[in-house]
């Protein structure tokens, strides 16, 4: 992937953790199939994020709407590592791309887009590491959902019970995933 800059990611050997956020219709048909049901659009960007923390600063830890519900999705390194392979940059960069026509054919070529942005600490403050958005569609799309989704978890409670923590002054980092610096395969 040529716009890799290093990212966290809670990840084993088989398996690499991503986040997505969504509204309750679409996190309870997922949650009672295991798989996307109907309400999920196929033909839609998707966007996944190794960076739990950046996630609750994007969902602001479930409570915007349409993002209600926060799901962890364990994905096999195999299928994550082909998105990092497929993976466009979502801005222009000479000395990446070339030429402006060359980077804007390989975007619009491409079934994976990539975003970088500050990660964040739990109380949403810029850290100096970055965190990858990945965006789906396409052929990428349908792989994510029919080949590489392993296990899927409704971490919405977790994920309020951690804001109210924080809100209180009581919060137990333990209760964060263990993320380090994702190596490819």
């Amino acid at each position: 992937m040529p716009t890799y800059k290093g990212f966290y990611a809670k990840y084993t050997d088989r398996y690499v953790t991503v986040y997505q956020a969504f509204n309750h219709l679409i996190a309870d048909e997922i949650m009672d199939k295991k798989t996307f049901g109907p309400s999920f659009k196929l033909d839609r960007m998707t966007w996944i994020k190794p960076s739990f923390l950046w996630m609750m600063h994007r969902s602001g830890w479930g409570s915007k709407n349409d993002q209600e519900r926060i799901l962890s999705i364990d994905l096999s390194r195999e299928g994550f590592d082909y998105i990092l392979s497929k993976a466009v940059l979502t801005k222009y960069k000479p000395k990446i791309h070339g030429s402006s026509a060359e980077w804007k054919a390989m975007l619009n070529e491409s079934d994976v887009v990539c975003q970088w942005d500050p990660d964040r600490d739990i109380y949403g403050n810029k850290l100096d590491r970055r965190a990858i958005q990945l965006g789906l569609r396409g052929e990428a799309v349908q792989k994510y959902v029919n080949d590489w989704i392993h296990t899927i978890n409704d971490i919405t409670d977790m994920v309020h019970d951690c804001k109210r923590q924080i809100s209180h002054g009581s919060f137990n980092s333990d209760l964060l995933p263990v993320e380090r610096e994702y190596h490819t395969n």
